[in-house]
């Protein structure tokens, strides 16, 4: 009696989950962590600059520079959440996580993710306000309401994302411990359970058509009444001006839903079974936009250049 009760529980509450990596290209882990940990370094190191410059100079201390802080805060709490585990993996095949780890780490993925849903919204109402209603920017974004909207966006991504490892913690593993992927993505957990799992299913599925159609969409209709107002700029001039400011946005929005999307595609509708294209893809969706971000905000806003050339230009001639 006692082993079987011993039995069930190690059902209900594994130990451990083992991380798979990429299926069919474990010998080439090694070479795959290159390019993995640059990323890693680019995300690490871009986001850490533009928090530290966006902190420390008061030229920076804007609307749209509160949201890029969020963007890279966010963005690097999803890099520490997932790239060092992924590397250990790569260098050391450390592909055990114990189970609460791994639930942990599902909380950090989804809720951060939909929190960096939630900030390319905020920074589009930027871009609309800035674009349409010029003169009244500062009046209606200011710090309290800029505040306000951070604090919603990560309250809704902890609301929504909350239940994730909840109902993934009440299933029962009975069966393989072994998770097809470098991290511990909802439904390649729920993959792992025994019996029913509508009810994770239909969960996951009604958030990502809320984050991801609802917040696309939200960011489409923001976009269509900027380009109407552009269009209406008396100069070619003012028209290119208003433009440029959406590009570094445009990207970067780019760069997160693009990767996103065809990775929850290949999820539902993909083979069942784990390939390394579909492990590989949902990996770029964690790692892109932390990594380049920064990379595209540094070479997009001017600001953000000057302020750093002169941070490394007086850093260079300080006397030792």
């Amino acid at each position: 009696m006692i082993t079987m009760i011993l039995s069930n529980n190690s059902y209900l509450f594994p130990h451990t989950f083992f991380l798979a990596g990429i299926p069919g290209l474990t010998a080439a882990h090694i070479w795959i962590s290159l390019p993995f940990g640059f990323m890693f370094f680019l995300a690490v190191t871009g986001n850490g600059v533009l928090l530290f410059l966006i902190h420390t100079e008061r030229c920076l201390h804007q609307p749209m520079f509160y949201f890029l802080a969020m963007l890279s805060f966010v963005d690097l709490v999803l890099s520490l959440s997932t790239l060092p585990k992924m590397l250990a993996i790569f260098w050391f095949g450390a592909t055990a996580i114990s189970f609460h780890s791994c639930l942990s780490q599902m909380f950090f993925i989804h809720a951060f993710s939909a929190m960096e849903s939630g900030v390319l919204v905020a920074m589009a109402l930027d871009r609309l306000v800035a674009i349409c209603n010029p003169l009244r920017y500062t009046a209606i974004l200011t710090p309290v309401v800029v505040a306000t909207i951070g604090g919603l966006v990560a309250l809704r991504g902890v609301v929504l994302t909350i239940s994730f490892p909840s109902l993934a913690y009440r299933l029962s593993y009975c069966g393989s411990h072994i998770i097809a992927y470098t991290y511990c993505e909802h439904m390649a957990v729920v993959k792992l359970a025994c019996g029913a799992t509508t009810v994770d299913n239909l969960y996951a599925f009604a958030v990502a058509i809320l984050l991801g159609v609802g917040d696309v969409a939200f960011i489409a209709y923001t976009y269509g009444k900027i380009v109407k107002t552009i269009i209406h700029f008396p100069s070619p001039e003012a028209r290119s001006k208003a433009g440029s400011t959406c590009t570094a946005h445009v990207c970067v929005i780019l760069f997160f839903y693009g990767p996103g999307f065809l990775s929850v595609v290949m999820q539902r509708f993909g083979p069942p079974t784990a390939s390394a294209a579909k492990v590989i893809l949902a990996n770029l969706y964690l790692l892109f936009p932390p990594a380049l971000d920064p990379i595209v905000y540094g070479i997009k806003t001017k600001q953000i250049r000057e302020r750093l050339f002169k941070f490394l230009t007086l850093k260079r001639i300080d006397p030792t």
